[in-house]
């Protein structure tokens, strides 16, 4: 086992240039669908926490039950959806970069769903009598109250971060792991390992597994930092 691991700190201490085009391309994928997911995931939560009409349950019922959606589910509804056949297939967008964003966004989407409905609906009923006597409705105190719960909010949205950076199923449906272009850490380990190239595949698992570490302190350091603010 000297060999690969040998090999992998060899590629990682050089900077080898197919290492690093792997690794940037994983993080442009996942942080992009991350800022979708926000964007959309965020105001959508918090509506759901504080408005209240008919389907609501459903709604919350089937945001939960997202969050597990199997990766290889997402990969097949994105390829649909981009295929000749499907709906957005004139935009050849299929087997690309933005396809993987899309995938991945499909994700992390009901985890800040989710975890936003949660965080407000409980922030709401714990300062809602003083919103309101500041003159602060429902649609009012969303920023407020989104600003109120960041720290639980960036929890969450790092657990997202993590999902899609170590998922394999969907990227790989719709980004077909081509070289050069929609190859990512987790698609080019499964790859390499099958190839027998081992030092390349344990460079990227030590990349992967140092990333998915960092974002469990980081997790873990604001928390603390949180908890140490409030008391």
């Amino acid at each position: 086992m000297d060999g690969p691991f040998a090999t992998a700190f060899t590629l990682i201490a050089s900077g080898d240039d197919a290492l690093l085009q792997i690794i940037g391309l994983s993080l442009r994928v996942t942080l992009g669908a991350v800022a979708i997911a926000c964007v959309i995931g965020l105001p959508l939560g918090a509506a759901l926490a504080l408005a209240r009409f008919p389907g609501r349950g459903a709604m919350i019922v089937v945001s939960n039950a997202l969050m597990g959606l199997p990766p290889v589910v997402a990969g097949l509804v994105v390829y649909l959806l981009l295929s000749r056949s499907g709906p957005l297939g004139p935009l050849a967008l299929l087997f690309t970069p933005t396809a993987m964003i899309m995938a991945q966004t499909l994700l992390i989407l009901p985890i800040v769903i989710s975890l936003t409905r949660s965080v407000v609906e409980d922030l709401w009923a714990e300062y809602r009598e003083q919103l309101l006597s500041l003159g602060a409705g429902r649609l009012r105190a969303v920023p407020t109250l989104l600003w109120d719960g960041r720290v639980s909010l960036l929890t969450g949205v790092l657990a997202g971060f993590g999902r899609a950076s170590a998922e394999v199923g969907a990227v790989l449906i719709v980004g077909g792991n081509i070289a050069g272009h929609t190859r990512t850490m987790t698609t080019a380990i499964t790859l390499e390992t099958s190839r027998g190239n081992l030092g390349l595949a344990v460079a990227l698992g030590i990349v992967l597994l140092t990333l998915t570490l960092t974002l469990n302190a980081l997790a873990w350091g604001v928390g603390q930092w949180a908890r140490g603010r409030l008391g």
